[in-house]
């Protein structure tokens, strides 16, 4: 039995890391891709997960899989395409390590996932199956994505998405909103950013944002709320997790660490979805350290906290805030 499985993108994040003495950028080839990353947040911290995705028959590709297996990760759903690339995504940083996206994808391997290519019987042996809304951004990948999930659910898993929105892979913000709903009723934990929340509620309060995506019958809805912390809703439950800020090197990855370390939590309750408030507190605040914690050095994969890395963080910041 798989803790969890994550299906969607695969890349390489050519993430700023700083300038040379003629101020030209310097980049440094990361791994990354939402899905991915979260797969290997969450084997760290001791869930065991799956990754099923699609790579170019090139380097990076190759570099990519070695990741996955080298951080504990099922990489046997991840498949090889002959003919395009391994997908590129530039990040940029500013003075306060927040992120701009460029992305080299059109077409790429990530997007040519197919649903004949789905590893049914690894779908079918997982506890929670997620994803996220880039791979929704395009043909065939989007079919694949949401025939991925469901499988999964019709085997019993549940079923967790964050809506990532990245404007620049979308036509337009009309069918971006189109798209990363379309999914909800099959979803049974949700995580939203405080920036995302207005986009797909039309209000930025975590109450009332979270008690309409509720009413479309998620069971469990996280919100970030970066240094302030993390809101959560299960039903009529909420409660807010408060958070302490970090000094940031790169938040890049920040939030799928977040989303990886409170499902390594929630795989281990008998009922995830009727997890009561303390129980969520206690998810939900260590789900925000391990974020901060990948927050606080560069990179996305290669920030990410091992089990031990985090325990001896919590036990000399306490609790900080998630990205």
């Amino acid at each position: 039995m798989i803790d969890i499985c994550a299906v969607g993108e695969i890349l390489i994040d050519l993430t700023q890391s700083g300038l040379t003495e003629q101020g030209i950028p310097r980049f440094d080839a990361n791994p990354g891709g939402a899905p991915a990353n979260l797969a290997v947040a969450a084997s760290r911290l001791g869930a065991k997960t799956a990754f099923v995705g699609r790579i170019g028959s090139d380097g990076f590709g190759d570099y990519l899989r070695r990741v996955l297996r080298d951080n504990g990760v099922d990489a046997s759903g991840l498949s090889v395409d002959p003919a395009l690339r391994t997908t590129l995504a530039v990040v940029s940083l500013d003075e306060r390590g927040e992120r701009s996206f460029s992305f080299y994808r059109d077409p790429s391997a990530d997007v040519n996932l197919s649903a004949a290519e789905l590893p049914a019987e690894l779908l079918r042996s997982c506890r929670v199956l997620h994803f996220g809304s880039v791979s929704l951004t395009a043909e065939p990948a989007r079919s694949a994505t949401l025939e991925a999930v469901r499988q999964a659910k019709e085997a019993g898993a549940l079923i967790s998405y964050d809506p990532n929105y990245r404007a620049s892979l979308w036509p337009d913000e009309t069918a971006a909103v189109e798209q990363m709903l379309a999914p909800l009723p099959l979803v049974d934990i949700l995580k939203v950013s405080d920036e995302e929340l207005p986009l797909l509620t039309g209000t930025d309060d975590p109450l009332r944002g979270s008690s309409l995506l509720a009413e479309r019958g998620i069971g469990l809805v996280f919100v970030t709320l970066g240094a302030d912390g993390a809101f959560f809703r299960a039903g009529a439950l909420t409660g807010r997790v408060p958070g302490v800020p970090v000094k940031v090197g790169d938040t890049n990855g920040a939030g799928d660490t977040f989303l990886g370390a409170a499902l390594s939590r929630l795989v281990r309750l008998e009922d995830p979805l009727s997890a009561g408030a303390e129980a969520l507190q206690d998810i939900l605040g260590y789900a925000n350290r391990a974020a901060a914690l990948t927050a606080s050095r560069r990179g996305a994969i290669p920030a990410m906290p091992t089990q031990e890395e985090l325990l001896r963080f919590s036990e000399g910041e306490g609790t900080v805030g998630s990205c």
